[in-house]
């Protein structure tokens, strides 16, 4: 099963992504901004956003998951 069809796994993605983006702007803020209007730079940037300004939201997130999936619920 795909991660579209599992809503949890699809919030897993996600929630993967901000934190990649995240992370990739850290280390190349210069290109990540200088190219936010493409399509696929855009919506990183965007997630890169979203990922520093809600850093404890996100964070809290990550470990509810990490929970989840060493529990195996």
């Amino acid at each position: 099963m795909t991660a579209l069809f599992n809503f949890q796994s699809a919030l897993l993605v996600l929630l993967l992504f901000i934190c990649t983006a995240a992370y990739c702007h850290q280390l190349f803020p210069a290109f990540m901004d200088r190219k936010k209007d493409s399509p696929v730079v855009g919506v990183a940037w965007k997630c890169a956003r979203i990922g520093e300004r809600l850093s404890p939201y996100i964070s809290v997130c990550c470990v509810i998951f990490a929970v989840r999936l060493f529990i195996g619920a």
